[in-house]
């Protein structure tokens, strides 16, 4: 009779681990709450009853710069299907913004299992309401909670709502997020503009820049135990000056001329081998960055002869000249994160402690930067100013070394030709 108590017991302690998972991040009393609507007609018919849908503001922006586009729906209760059947009617949100349209088209034409599936359980929105919600959770800082007001639904459902979005945009992360192939998909911009502008002066010799390496820290939660579940206003500012490493996220990109991504690598803060894994995956796979060509990185990426870096310290002119054109092209990855993080200020601070979860909202992030820059919408973002962080040193690579040495003669010398 002791066994079969002690195996009810766990049993039990199980199944709400398992729910508590399922609901983060509500708090306990929230969990409890929930869990006494057990009767989902009854939460069907209270969410239906409710007053007139309230506007709902999203920040993605026009060609012309970053500027919040409201979306007014018509009056009556919002769109809220169940798995009995039941809708309520909320004018289409495709109707009102060209990115929810252009979204919501995407998911419906891919053929993945995440795209095919509708979410089971309890109360769910059509596909376009859902890219509308969770646009606005990622455009703007804002909470479950505001945003559940807005919608007339639960804020777990929210959440789940919200993930089930995630899971059906980074599925996609191979067809959007793509590293060039052939003569037409590669973007190439000249080593030196300068030296490109100049008529009758050629880069003879001097690489093309295939795109900029770089990272980023995203923000996130450290998961304890006293820690309030979700913050209104959740702010960077909340970490310390020495902040714990697993309180942000490394985000590794690899943009082109046309600030598309072509790559991307997601790690936790307390992982430092920059570049390693695109390093390894070069190596394996050697015709990624076609003679010729290179990509530009900064320091404290290793040196090799398809990745170059610039010196530490510049000890001549010709070094202090190369630096300087490296720095343009690493100011060009600069700005593609500002207007990253501009587009999507849930990016800011990511109010969650879970890795594979903060994980997946970087990544939709990244693949719907790609998805808007598709569109021909354009946002622009203020570089923030950052001091200068310790790298650890990396080894050169013998080849690497040679091929810098190769393009900082090769720049001088084409300099020179210039100004004589």
């Amino acid at each position: 009779m002791e066994s079969r108590n002690k195996f009810v017991a766990a049993a039990g302690r199980a199944i709400m681990d398992l729910m508590q998972s399922e609901w983060e991040p509500l708090s306990y009393w929230e969990l409890d709450q929930r869990l006494d609507r057990a009767v989902e007609e009854m939460l069907e018919a209270d969410i239906m009853a409710q007053g007139q849908s309230s506007s709902v503001f999203i920040q993605v922006s026009p060609k012309e710069g970053s500027v919040p586009i409201q979306l007014t729906p018509k009056s009556g209760p919002p769109v809220y299907e169940s798995v009995s059947g039941h809708r309520a009617q909320l004018p289409d949100p495709t109707d009102g913004h060209p990115a929810v349209k252009y979204v919501t088209n995407l998911l419906q034409s891919s053929s993945t299992n995440q795209n095919k599936n509708r979410l089971s359980g309890r109360a769910r929105l059509s596909l376009s309401h859902t890219v509308l919600l969770s646009l606005t959770l990622l455009s703007k800082r804002i909470s479950y909670r505001n945003v559940s007001s807005s919608f007339h639904l639960e804020k777990g459902n929210i959440h789940r709502i919200f993930f089930s979005f995630c899971e059906r945009v980074t599925a996609l992360q191979d067809q959007l997020i793509q590293w060039p192939t052939g003569q037409g998909a590669v973007h190439l911009v000249p080593f030196s503009s300068w030296l490109a502008r100049n008529e009758g002066l050629e880069e003879r010799g001097l690489p093309q820049v295939l795109g900029v390496l770089g990272d980023t820290r995203i923000p996130i939660r450290i998961l304890t135990a006293k820690q309030d579940c979700e913050s209104d206003a959740p702010d960077a500012k909340r970490l310390k000056t020495d902040p714990h490493p697993d309180s942000w996220l490394n985000l590794e990109l690899v943009c082109n001329s046309e600030a598309r991504f072509i790559y991307y690598h997601i790690s936790k803060g307390s992982e430092k081998n920059r570049g390693s894994a695109l390093v390894e995956r070069l190596q394996q796979n050697p015709e990624m960055v076609p003679p010729g060509t290179c990509l530009i990185a900064g320091v404290g990426y290793p040196l090799t002869a398809q990745i170059l870096t610039p010196f530490a310290t510049g000890q001549s002119p010709q070094e202090n000249l190369y630096n300087r054109v490296v720095a343009t092209h690493l100011g060009r990855f600069e700005q593609v994160v500002a207007d990253l993080k501009q587009r999507f200020l849930k990016l800011t601070y990511l109010d969650m402690g879970n890795f594979e979860r903060a994980k997946a909202v970087v990544l939709t992030a990244c693949i719907l930067n790609n998805v808007f820059l598709d569109m021909g919408d354009v946002t622009k973002g203020l570089v923030e100013k950052t001091t200068k962080e310790d790298v650890e040193e990396v080894k050169d690579d013998a080849d690497g070394v040679k091929m810098r040495d190769t393009v900082v003669n090769l720049l001088y010398s084409g300099l020179e030709t210039g100004t004589s």
